[in-house]
């Protein structure tokens, strides 16, 4: 004959357990959910030249430059490979998946820039005067580089 004997209640406050796995729960569907915006934005991230200025869809990091803003005369095609110094080295704030980097990073020469890179020979440098610069990979580079000089005069 087999007596089972169960767990004695626990005398401490019962209030301990969802304290530990709340913060556990956001903090995974926090990441959830920046993955799945980032996954999202490498696939449809588009950027828009308007009368008012660049915007920037896709991400978390998404928004309009007002053109003011917006260094056009020295907006240029680059090609990451062939230009070290422009290259994204450390993300600050970020994401950088196979194919995909996203959101603030530092270059090699020490600028600040805020980046939507799939090919990395494919990109438009576009510095800014708010202390940062764009790198952005665009399907038509030269297309985005001259639409953004026209909108500059």
């Amino acid at each position: 004959m087999t007596t089972t004997f169960p767990i004695a209640p626990s005398t401490s406050a019962s209030w301990a357990l969802p304290l530990l796995v709340v913060p556990i729960v956001l903090a995974l569907l926090g990441a959830l959910y920046v993955l799945g915006a980032a996954t999202l934005g490498s696939r449809h991230a588009r950027f828009e030249v308007g009368p008012d200025g660049l915007t920037l869809r896709g991400d978390l990091y998404g928004r309009t430059l007002p053109r003011a803003t917006l260094r056009t005369e020295s907006a240029r095609v680059v090609d990451l490979e062939r230009e070290p110094n422009l290259r994204p080295i450390r993300r600050t704030f970020g994401s950088a998946f196979p194919g995909y980097r996203s959101g603030w990073f530092r270059l090699a020469d020490g600028e600040k820039a805020l980046l939507y890179v799939t090919d990395r020979s494919k990109v438009v440098y576009v510095p800014t005067s708010e202390g940062y610069a764009l790198l952005l990979s665009a399907a038509d580079p030269t297309g985005l580089v001259a639409s953004l000089r026209a909108l500059g005069r």
